[in-house]
């Protein structure tokens, strides 16, 4: 199997002195490349090749060969998803460079007492002093700690005092201790994870949906089952979210264990890439916490996948390979015959529906740990106390923020939207600024006094004229985002130190560690953010969230508005009162009567996701059906609305099953390709895959048409 989007594996010819078994990484030549490949387990239907067409493996890699259980994952992903195995494998052989050990490297030790007596100056007396006899030292670091030149070392070489030796292999990754002592856990938590524990000593394949309000300690318990993974000799694998700002996640990793986890995202240097991508197939690493593509990484024994904030749609891959992490988690455990645990305050419908119906088993945290209260939350009805003109702060709101700073307490301000402002038009003739590329509006980023495009990522300055009546000074600024109400907190409070936290200036890792370093110590008294402070913070001085529009997450057609509003709102409230002060909500709303607005204001999410259930099962919507997207895109219109046409005629039918579309895309322009879709609808008992293959194999698309198949899509846009 080559790591090639092609439709299976190809058939090479064995040489004599190379000994190969299934699984092992070899080097083979294709056309006029040399390419790594796997050998993979024989296809009994595939006809076989003469074996004078066929050509030699060249070599066989020095790495441990793939395990069954990552084969059968990789097929298994390939079939499910409709994409050819070799793209699959591609994300698995994701570091070529790791696939060679790396090269032994040089170093000093002291030389055996010889017949003659070199003399002795300082500089090698303190070379001498700072070496062990028997110990290999690295030169740079020799010379460092005895504070002399690397020439001094080769002097003392040339005259019998060091000799040249390979330096031993450091340990790329400390392992964690699982009995380093960490918080003590009593009541619900106690129970539920001794029975996590339990299932991951079983060591057979079980899903576990571990639900519980926000701060209820729900990452603590799953360390206890991480721990108990450790214990079984086994590995485990945590995926998050958004790996690069879980800085506070990984401080509470190391202080339960005693030392970091490995990590794997796309923000790693590729030699920590590779180095880690070895250590993991050696059996190095133990514990890996990283994004959706972890999951293809070689863990030689797998006992444990945790994925934390299941509900979170960043799980789903759009590009290339399209696929849900969360769902393909629960698939790698049960061929690595490991435990799988999804964790969320607010369960998706899908896991929820799952663990009703005895698919999953379910533990639930009901009360905050350590005697915190839930926050109380609050609606401000914007039509009954409306802002000020050109403000986006209502009375209310500012009271309560003004009233948490003047107490020492930390305030946040919440909303979901980058820049400055969503939207520029011309007052004079109502063009609006939009992007060339893609369907979509251009935001302002006034800091940078630029106008980008989030989609794909155009920029343009902002044009001092209309570019459309040509009328001066007429563009203006139509909606909040974060830059804007930073603008008004900064007239309202501007004694008050305040962080603005979004992708745009929070954008990795250490920005993240820098920004709730910050926080925690105290320099902060207002936070300012989008869904990047929904993510999982503990602040506990944080007191008051005011969420600046609620109802923004509401609008558009999408099956999942109201799910992922309830979500991203409820996880944004439990950022309030997680230690000892009592926490407040404040939503601002059009609409307070919403039953997602209503939902957070009695804290009844169970409610809420009965009655979100109950109005999608009478029309087979997930979790009661199943769904799959086709995405026809082409930079010539004609031609993605050919081949949408054609599909749209040979489209499958039949009891339970229904196809809705062709239809322009809601972006109906992205990244200059022009787009229409279609959806396939069915019962949850129809198998989905068959049915594309049959449709897929009707139509005949132009190399100039790419189209897209998103089983179980997520957006649809």
């Amino acid at each position: 199997m080559l790591p090639l989007p092609l439709a299976g594996a190809y058939d090479y010819r064995v040489p004599p002195e190379l000994a190969l078994g299934v699984g092992d990484l070899v080097v083979v030549p294709l056309g006029q490349r040399e390419i790594h490949g796997v050998v993979w387990d024989a296809d009994p239907a595939a006809e076989g090749v003469a074996e004078g067409r066929l050509k030699p493996v060249l070599a066989r890699l020095p790495v441990p060969a793939m395990t069954a259980s990552l084969r059968r994952f990789i097929d298994w992903v390939a079939a499910y998803t409709l994409s050819p195995p070799g793209a699959v494998l591609r994300m698995a052989l994701s570091s070529p460079g790791a696939f060679e050990p790396p090269s032994p490297q040089a170093g000093w030790v002291l030389a055996p007492p010889g017949n003659s007596q070199p003399r002795l100056t300082p500089e090698r007396k303190r070379v001498l002093a700072a070496m062990v006899a028997g110990q290999a030292y690295a030169g740079g670091a020799l010379a460092e700690a005895a504070q002399v030149s690397t020439g001094v070392l080769r002097g003392m070489a040339e005259n019998g005092l060091l000799r040249p030796a390979l330096l031993p292999r450091h340990q790329r990754f400390r392992a964690p201790d699982p009995e380093h002592p960490g918080p003590s856990l009593a009541g619900p938590q106690a129970a539920a994870a001794a029975a996590l524990c339990e299932r991951v000593a079983a060591r057979r394949f079980g899903v576990t949906l571990l639900t519980g309000v926000t701060g209820s300690g729900k990452t603590e318990v799953y360390f206890d089952a991480v721990a108990e993974a450790l214990r079984q000799g086994r590995q485990a694998l945590v995926l998050l979210p958004e790996i690069a700002l879980s800085a506070q996640w990984l401080d509470r990793f190391k202080a339960r264990f005693g030392v970091a986890p490995a990590l794997w995202h796309s923000e790693l240097t590729s030699k920590t890439r590779r180095d880690t991508w070895r250590a993991v197939a050696e059996g190095e690493v133990q514990v890996l916490v990283g994004a959706r593509s972890a999951l293809f990484l070689p863990y030689p024994d797998l006992g444990l996948v945790v994925v934390d904030e299941e509900h979170e749609t960043a799980f789903k891959q759009e590009e290339g390979v399209i696929y849900h992490a969360r769902d393909m988690a629960v698939v790698r455990a049960r061929f690595a015959e490991a435990a799988c645990v999804l964790v969320s305050a607010t369960p998706s419908l899908e896991s929820l529906t799952n663990a009703e119906t005895g698919r999953y088993a379910r533990l639930d945290l009901p009360t905050r740990h350590g005697g915190a209260t839930l926050p109380q939350v609050v609606p401000v009805d914007l039509r009954k106390t409306p802002p000020e003109r050109g403000r986006f702060l209502a009375p209310p709101l500012v009271e309560a923020v003004t009233a948490t700073l003047a107490r020492g307490e930390q305030a946040m301000l919440f909303l979901n939207r980058r820049g400055y402002a969503p939207l520029t038009l011309c007052r004079a003739c109502g063009h609006r600024m939009r992007c060339p590329n893609c369907t979509a509006w251009l935001v302002e980023h006034r800091a940078q006094r630029r106008l980008t495009c989030h989609h794909c990522g155009h920029v343009e300055p902002p044009p001092a004229a209309c570019p459309e009546c040509g009328a001066e000074h007429s563009l203006t600024a139509v909606g909040p985002g974060v830059e804007r109400v930073q603008e008004e907190a900064a007239q309202l409070w501007p004694d008050a130190r305040r962080l603005v936290m979004a992708s745009d200036n929070i954008p990795g890792p250490a920005a993240a560690a820098a920004a709730a370093q910050a926080i925690s110590a105290r320099e902060v008294d207002l936070i300012i953010g989008t869904q990047i402070v929904a993510k999982g913070w503990h602040f506990p001085h944080l007191t008051l969230v005011g969420v600046v529009d609620a109802d923004l997450g509401l609008a558009g057609g999408d099956l999942r508005a109201a799910e992922r509003t309830v979500q991203l709102l409820h996880q944004v409230a439990g950022r309030a009162g997680r230690a000892e002060s009592p926490g407040q909500v404040l939503l601002q709303s059009f609409s307070p009567e919403h039953p997602v607005m209503q939902a957070l204001i009695g804290n009844d999410l169970d409610a809420f996701m009965a009655a979100e259930a109950a109005m999608r099962q009478p029309g087979h919507w997930p979790p009661f059906g199943r769904l799959a997207a086709l995405i026809v895109s082409a930079e010539d219109e004609r031609a993605a609305e050919r081949v949408a046409r054609d599909l749209g005629l040979a489209a499958p039918g039949g009891e339970g099953v229904q196809v809705l579309g062709p239809a322009p895309a809601p972006l109906a322009l992205l990244r200059g390709r022009h787009r229409r879709r279609l959806l396939l609808k069915c019962r949850r008992d129809i198998a989905v895959q068959p049915l594309l293959r049959e449709w897929l194999a009707k139509v005949e698309v132009p190399g100039n048409v790419r189209l897209q198949v998103d089983v179980d899509p997520v957006s649809f846009l």
